[in-house]
């Protein structure tokens, strides 16, 4: 048994342990997009599956010596995959789809590892069951999903702070070979095994086909809520470091719950604090995140996601089947697993205009409780009493369907576009009234506001929101001298804004990631069109596209590329910042974004212009809170300090931006989001 649940606990933590690994690798590669974490669940998912369905297989149709046989095999090969570093072939160029690529680039580089570690659990479970007869393997499974947590809350706690991205490659490469000796080993102690007799007594008929669908919605619906309310956290909510962390949490606290004992879930208590649940959320949906604090919006969906899950999983686990099914079992909760990830991961991006999969996720949850609870009582369900209670429960979630309809379209009905890619849903939104010279139309990603223009001709060309005259952009942009034309960098579009500071004889080189941006900024504002500088659109991630160009000597370089509320990580570190510099001229400004509600950016920027021996000055510019016109922001102006010495007026808005003593500098391999959490 010791053998068993060692050989279990160590590859739950290194397949839980690999995810945030490898996303840290790949991410900078794609815009630090929140969308890469939901592609990259895509992968793990699916390759989960595969991994169950080949223990299904090998189980059921080799002898216990062949079994051992293959997957030794397996496991010597896929030591060939080690170090698990991707290679740099696979970064994109920017017309590429990222979805594709980024499944093309995990399946390459630890494709056949995760496999095989993903094989472990019910396979293993399913050679102790026939090895030690009566064993009841389930515990095992609620043990690989406590290994699973450990992995997951250990990664930002200690691993993150303490290694660089490369070093933990290298760390769980070799922690990994381990784990191929360790199963080898158990796979070869399990070889003289037999299958299980086909006595009725010992194994019953197998599941019927309509219980394994059961399974598997049982097990999509939670899959399916997890990616569901991550993303509403992250990009509706409020866009803070780590919240996909705590739905994650839950999801793999239900599984340890439910399957470790029969007696942690309460299915009347469990099914009531459900059905309250859908009821607030409802509640929350039709108040909307802005008008609910933040706490309450965060512990309000966690719950109602967590007690959901609960009756999911719960009835999943009193409806297992006897251990001689066990494998076949474990197949259907992977394809539910990956036909949640395959609906919010590609379908809903793809076909989807808004996050419609969202109130799905909860109609769903409503929908399969409802039929398991019609399984387990079926003989009640079949009275008269219980043919009315069915009647009442259907109605009622069909009248919660409509409802929740009825609340997405009214929130919908006031924009312009509703549009969204794999980069996550744009809209575009016009508030004032009509002959009012202060009506404005805004670009909107989740929570933030991306640009905003007055619609009144007069004002179409001013500055608006986070770069006004007053702010760290404006005040950089305007220290140009007068009659000389000057060349600018601008990583981020937005609306477009910073392109009205654009004069003739002016270039501006804009870089943007998302394509569906570009075409907003195009198509409802004017500030890139009516830009009398020349102007240029590069599409791709800016650092990329940068590393791939001939120094353009800009006279200021802007960097405001938010991923919800956050700079990506791989635009701040000690490389970028070096790119950065290359392609300024001689006394040349670099300018960053970094208002935040969550994090504390300044160090990171202090690190890295001390590093470099250069001046930084930090743009606080407090605005009331009922100012449409200029938001308060917090920009970051890095150049040389003679270049500093030429532009007194910085000093005049602008104040330096002292040292942060034992900051650790962030580089392409190591950053630590723990450190700049605000308090």
């Amino acid at each position: 048994m010791l053998l068993y649940a060692l050989t279990i606990f160590l590859s739950s933590f290194l397949l839980f342990q690999v995810q945030p690994i490898i996303a840290k690798m790949i991410l900078p590669w794609f815009g630090g997009s929140a969308a890469v974490w939901n592609t990259c669940m895509l992968f793990f998912q699916a390759t989960l599956l595969g991994g169950y369905t080949y223990s299904h297989v090998l189980f059921e149709r080799l002898p216990a010596k062949r079994q051992a046989q293959v997957h030794i095999g397996l496991l010597s090969i896929s030591l060939l995959a080690l170090p698990i570093l991707p290679n740099a072939s696979w970064k994109p160029n920017g017309d590429e789809n990222p979805a594709v690529l980024i499944l093309g680039l995990l399946a390459v580089t630890i494709g056949l590892p995760y496999f095989l570690l993903s094989t472990t659990g019910p396979l293993l479970q399913a050679w102790y069951s026939r090895n030690n007869a009566g064993a009841v393997p389930y515990r095992l499974f609620a043990l690989s999903n406590v290994a699973s947590l450990l992995a997951l809350i250990s990664y930002p706690v200690f691993v993150e702070p303490q290694l660089n991205v490369e070093t933990q490659a290298w760390i769980w490469s070799g922690a990994f070979a381990a784990f191929v000796v360790l199963c080898a080993a158990v796979a070869w102690h399990s070889r003289g095994g037999e299958h299980f007799v086909a006595d009725a007594e010992v194994a019953p008929a197998p599941p019927a086909f309509q219980l394994r669908l059961l399974w598997i919605g049982l097990a999509a619906v939670p899959s399916i809520l997890l990616l569901t309310v991550t993303t509403h956290l992250t990009q509706d909510v409020a866009a803070i470091p780590f919240l996909w962390i705590l739905p994650l949490v839950l999801y793999l606290l239900t599984f340890i719950l439910c399957f470790e004992t029969d007696k942690l879930y309460w299915r009347w208590v469990y099914v009531a604090l459900a059905v309250a649940s859908l009821g607030m959320v409802g509640w929350f949906q039709a108040q909307g995140a802005p008008e609910l604090s933040l706490r309450n919006n965060i512990l309000g969906y966690a719950a109602a996601m967590f007690f959901c899950s609960m009756v999911c999983h719960g009835e999943l686990a009193s409806l297992k089947p006897h251990p001689r099914y066990l494998t076949s079992f474990y197949v259907s909760l992977s394809v539910g697993g990956a036909v949640g990830g395959l609906f919010v991961g590609f379908l809903a991006p793809n076909y989807f205009d808004a996050y419609y999969e969202f109130p799905l996720g909860w109609v769903l949850a409503g929908a399969l409780g409802t039929i398991a609870l019609v399984v387990r009582y079926s003989e009640f369900f079949k009275s008269k009493k219980g043919f009315a209670t069915t009647v009442v429960l259907v109605a009622a979630l069909g009248g919660y369907t409509g409802w929740w309809m009825h609340v997405q379209q009214r929130q919908m009905k006031g924009y312009r576009v509703v549009q969204r890619n794999f980069y996550g849903m744009l809209r575009v939104e016009d508030e004032g009234d009509f002959n009012d010279n202060t009506r404005l139309r805004q670009l909107l990603h989740g929570v933030i506001n991306h640009g905003q223009q007055y619609l009144n001709p007069v004002r179409r060309k001013e500055a608006t929101t986070y770069y006004c005259a007053e702010s760290g952009a404006g005040q950089a942009i305007l220290t140009r001298k007068e009659g000389v034309s000057q060349k600018v960098g601008v990583i981020g579009l937005g609306s477009g804004t910073l392109a009205s500071y654009g004069r003739p004889g002016d270039n501006y080189q804009i870089y943007e990631i998302n394509p569906l941006v570009i075409h907003l900024a195009q198509a409802e504002f004017s500030f890139v069109p009516d830009s009398p500088a020349e102007k240029q659109v590069h599409l791709g991630d800016a650092r990329l596209t940068l590393e791939r160009q001939a120094p353009m000597a800009f006279d200021v370089l802007l960097v405001d590329a938010f991923s919800g509320d956050s700079v990506p990580v791989h635009l701040l570190t000690k490389e970028a910042f070096a790119l950065y510099f290359r392609h300024l001229k001689p006394g040349g400004m670099l300018a960053v974004h970094i208002s935040n509600k969550y994090l504390e950016l300044e160090p990171v920027v202090t690190a890295n212009s001390q590093a470099m021996g250069l001046a930084a000055v930090t743009f606080e510019n407090d605005r009331p809170d009922d100012d449409e016109a200029c938001f308060g922001s917090t920009w970051v102006v890095i150049l040389s300090k003679d270049a500093l010495l030429q532009h007194p007026d910085l000093m005049k808005l602008g104040k330096p931006l002292p040292p942060v003593p034992g900051f650790r500098q962030w580089t392409d391999g190591f950053s630590n989001m723990w450190s700049i959490l605000k308090k």
